[in-house]
């Protein structure tokens, strides 16, 4: 049957209200006799808390409690690991400026502001961790004292002999590249309003991408059952991974648990700014063997990562970073060493392409250094080595399912005008600058990524489907009951798409509930581009269980005028996956990838060292394509990110305390920084076990930019950057080297 709605650029699911300023963002609640919430942050990076004295404050009119850590019953919370404290006490540690001594609640913003300043606190300094490599050396100061070492994690991979492998080769390259941290910059700052709900249930409105795992830490924060306690997701403005951590929930959860009247937090730009978490910064050590064919023969790889103060997501993170390190390519010998390590920076965490984004700023530079060295086209030597149906990954699982990384080389490659004669293919002359100090050059880079939870997590959606049928059991409307959090990049568009599509009704009968853990059955994570898959599986499933039971509604005249399914979707339905093995790292890493080849045109104004990226052009492998205009909304997103991160965005820390403190201290690319022409291309490559093929998107899409950047200023310069961000006084400090 020939699809209706999958493969059409609807209008979004959410589009009219929003423009129309009708949708509620968090710090848009308001109650009646709402108190007003600040946070005592902590003064130093590391430091022994010795007293808190918040007499001061609780004496100023209009101070209703000065919460601290002796108010919460259990101070401990974490989404991976329970390793932070939600207050710090006296003669504990504070490990990083974003750890919180007390949280001040008054009847006004200002009241709190004022009694927030006057909490005296006493330290007892101690010495800053900031380099995660010298942080790994024995002796180093210890942020956690409970451990032997700030190493939270060393995963290894062993496969084949790399001794042999490199012996094999004809050439090698050697390289170190860098990364540096980066803010999520979404335009939403953290805003919460907790308060007691009619039930008694401790109640949280705030923006979140993983709701049902909140309840999970507050529940356990607050010694609560986890049905005593309760989270609405409204409109969210931005995440990027930025909010699958809590930040300000448990928060406003506990100031409205203390003082058992709603309470109000919002945080300005500077707060949200200096004290949420951020992308990891990676130090990345490559070797790469190939024959003079251009076939690679090995790689040895160390990647180590700063994880910051707390665990947060660093583990897993670095799971899928070392499973991703040698690139999409079939490598036969490998050894892969990968370590996260605890500092006293900023909290690390999720962020777009969550351990995918920093790997391949290393392994497509070395591809491009090992094709300068053999004399041959960059995209001949991808081609000889991309992933096909069947190729050995580096943790020995076969890519069996949905193939698409060399369809996307080559559609890029032939849109930017390259030519391919008998296998070898040839890059297109460029046209020439404008004046002698501008050079032009274009580099390419590919990447994949993993759609869904990974490495034996039992990754799972429930949607529940409801079904309003008129006296002839026609289908009137059709309600889903999903907890997937929108946060902008189009989900609830996408499983209305799926629903009217396997429901074959027209979509404007088609209404998703409101995310309430209250209301609504857990859709895990918006996060590791899994949606799409996970809860449009869970979606189509349910929907066809419906479609079913409405026959037997039908067939047996009972007169029922409402047919209601749920069905829980388990990612192992489709593949299992399996740990990495802790000495070899051998395994079934993932359920499902995306993949990505993007090509950039860039001119080099040698004089002060700026870049224009001229052209751009991103080929994705989706699997299918539910909504084509949403996917050309996420891949120009994606690329945005992309830029910023190759050019222009570092969040800047020094001795464990952010210089970077607002916007205005951090260049996020703005409409002039975008490629001046874009060039999107779909590639469907479906896998069989996805939502009528649908894979996942998402992350992909800011893989490939910086490191094909990078390889174009290469192309332009002759110079290499190995690392990002290419700023300015970088290349030019770079071309002037050179010369």
């Amino acid at each position: 049957m020939e699809a209706k709605f999958i493969g059409q650029s609807l209008p979004r699911y959410d589009i009219a209200s929003k423009v129309q300023g009708q949708r509620k963002y968090p710090q848009d609640f308001n109650m009646e006799g709402q108190l007003h919430a600040q946070v005592v942050w902590s003064a130093y990076p590391h430091a022994r808390v010795l007293k808190i004295d918040a007499r001061q404050a609780e004496a100023l009119p209009g101070v209703v409690k000065v919460i601290t850590w002796r108010d919460v019953p259990v101070n401990e919370y974490g989404i991976n690991i329970m390793d932070q404290p939600v207050l710090v006490g006296e003669g504990a540690k504070v490990r990083w400026v974003g750890d919180r001594i007390a949280i001040i609640v008054a009847e006004s913003e200002k009241i709190a502001r004022q009694a927030r300043d006057l909490v005296r606190v006493e330290y007892e300094p101690l010495s800053v961790v900031m380099d995660p490599r010298q942080a790994m050396k024995p002796g180093a100061p210890l942020v956690h004292e409970e451990r032997d070492s700030n190493i939270l994690k060393h995963i290894p991979i062993r496969r084949g002999d790399i001794e042999e492998g490199f012996a094999q080769a004809d050439v090698i390259v050697e390289g170190y590249y860098v990364t540096d941290a980066v803010e999520h910059a979404y335009m939403q700052p953290e805003a919460a309003l907790g308060y007691i709900d009619e039930q008694g249930r401790v109640t949280v409105i705030a923006a979140a991408q993983w709701p049902h795992d909140d309840l999970h830490q507050i529940a356990h924060m607050l010694s609560l059952p986890e049905d005593q306690v309760r989270e609405i997701v409204p409109a969210i403005g931005g995440a990027f991974g930025g909010r699958e951590d809590m930040y300000i929930q448990h928060l406003a959860a506990l100031a409205a648990f203390c003082t058992r009247r709603p309470v109000k937090m919002v945080w300005s730009r500077t707060e949200s700014v200096q004290r949420s978490g951020k992308r990891h910064p990676f130090y990345m050590r490559h070797k790469t063997g190939a024959t003079r064919e251009g076939k690679l023969t090995a790689v040895e790889i160390e990647i180590i990562s700063d994880a910051g103060a707390y665990a947060s997501t660093s583990i897993p993170i670095l799971s899928n970073a070392a499973s991703f390190s040698a690139g999409p390519y079939v490598v036969p010998n490998a050894r892969v060493d990968a370590y996260t390590v605890y500092t006293n920076n900023a909290v690390t965490m999720a962020m777009r392409g969550f351990g995918a984004t920093q790997p391949p700023i290393a392994y497509e530079l070395q591809m491009d250094k090992l094709a300068g060295k053999l004399g041959m086209d960059p995209v001949e030597i991808r081609m000889k080595n991309l992933f096909e149906e069947g190729s050995i990954a580096i943790t020995g699982n076969r890519m069996s399912h949905g193939v698409g990384i060399k369809e996307t080389l080559r559609q890029a490659a032939l849109a930017a005008e390259w030519r391919e004669e008998n296998g070898h293919w040839r890059k297109p002359a460029l046209p020439p600058a404008e004046a002698p100090h501008l050079r032009r050059g274009i580099g390419v880079a590919c990447a994949y990524k993993n759609v869904c939870y990974s490495m034996g997590f039992d990754d799972t959606s429930t949607a529940e489907v409801t079904l309003n049928l008129d006296r002839s059991g026609e289908i009137v409307r059709a309600l889903v009951k999903i907890g997937a959090s929108e946060v902008g990049q189009g989900v609830w568009t996408a499983l209305a798409q799926i629903a009217a599509e396997a429901l074959r009704v027209d979509i404007r009968k088609v209404n998703l509930a409101l995310v309430d853990t209250a209301q609504v059955p857990s859709a895990g994570s918006s996060s590791a581009s899994r949606h799409v898959y996970m809860s449009g599986n869970a979606v189509l499933r349910a929907c066809q269980r419906a479609l079913a039971k409405r026959e037997r509604v039908l067939h047996e005249e009972t007169g029922e005028s409402k047919v209601t399914v749920t069905y829980t979707y388990h990612g192992r339905e489709a593949r299992a996956t399996t740990p990495l093995d802790p000495e070899t790292g051998q395994c079934e890493p993932h359920i499902s990838y995306s993949y990505g080849t993007q090509i950039a045109l860039v001119e080099v104004d040698t004089e002060t060292g700026e870049v224009q990226v001229l052209k751009l052009w991103a080929a994705n492998d989706m699997g299918r394509a539910i909504n084509p205009q949403m996917i050309y909304g996420q891949v120009a997103g994606g690329v945005h990110m992309g830029v910023g991160y190759a050019l222009t965005e570092h969040f800047i820390q020094k001795e464990g305390r952010a210089l970077t403190k607002s916007f205005s201290e951090y260049y996020i690319p703005t409409v002039r920084d975008m490629p001046r022409e874009f060039v999107n291309i779909l590639v469907e490559v479906p896998d069989p076990s996805g939502p009528f093929g649908a894979k996942g998107l998402g992350e992909t899409p800011t893989l490939s930019t910086a490191p094909a950047i990078l390889n174009a200023i290469h192309d332009a310069t002759g110079v290499w950057l190995d690392g990002v961000p290419a700023t300015p006084e970088r290349v030019f400090m770079a071309c002037r080297k050179s010369l």
